[in-house]
């Protein structure tokens, strides 16, 4: 499944394959696919199972596809999009093309998980993504006092990457077919790639089909935010 999706994201990279000196771009940006690869994908039983205990039964909604994709290829060129970040969630009052002005609250408003979808084999020179282990405990107490209306993506990475920086930094490594599910206030960034062969990933959200109870929910996600807030 992993190899018939990164058939197509090839094609739409405009690289070749088995061609290196057409890999001229440290990262190439693929938005939304909805073939069926990236269905199945998106929807196999293991993984839905695992939604229904973090989130809970019927509380998410189940998507048409994956996207966006990151393609990042070797490079000594600087990427210019390593920055550590806190993933925005609902878009407010924010111009729809304006992402970094989006929002996050502390519910969580708009989304359920931050996900990230491995289609190819990913070691710790192939710019994986890196995690601050447990920095989502420390972003709940940043949002609490802003509301409904919550932060701009902006605004609260500036409060959550400086809160965070005592946390221990893992690698979202793997093989394709692997996916990891996290919490959706975890701080996180791109890297370089210093690897050899291209990175293929997907970082879509898991979209919530009703919002976050963080002053009574019992579910996972819930739970962590209340305990981020000393609830």
């Amino acid at each position: 499944m992993a190899a018939e999706c990164r058939a197509i994201l090839w094609r739409d990279t405009g690289c070749d394959p088995d061609d290196p000196d057409t890999w001229t771009k440290p990262v190439i940006r693929i938005n939304g696919h909805t073939e069926k690869p990236f269905r199945e994908a998106a929807n196999s039983p293991r993984l839905t199972a695992a939604f229904d205990r973090l989130v809970g039964p019927g509380r998410w909604t189940p998507r048409g596809g994956l996207g966006t994709f990151p393609i990042r290829f070797p490079s000594a060129e600087p990427p210019g999009d390593d920055g550590w970040h806190l993933d925005a969630s609902f878009q407010g009052d924010a111009d729809p093309a304006d992402y970094f002005s989006y929002r996050v609250n502390v519910a969580s408003k708009g989304r359920a998980l931050l996900m990230l979808f491995l289609f190819s084999e990913i070691d710790e020179n192939e710019a994986p993504t890196r995690i601050r282990v447990g920095s989502h405990l420390d972003v709940a107490p940043l949002l609490a006092p802003y509301g409904e209306d919550g932060l701009t993506m902006v605004d609260i990475s500036a409060r959550a990457v400086p809160a965070t920086e005592h946390r221990a930094v893992t690698f979202a490594t793997g093989r394709p077919g692997d996916v990891y599910l996290c919490h959706p206030f975890v701080v996180h960034a791109a890297q370089a790639h210093h690897g050899t062969r291209p990175r293929f990933l997907a970082q879509p959200p898991l979209d919530p089909a009703e919002p976050y109870d963080v002053d009574h929910g019992t579910w996972p996600v819930e739970q962590a935010i209340r305990r981020g807030l000393g609830r």
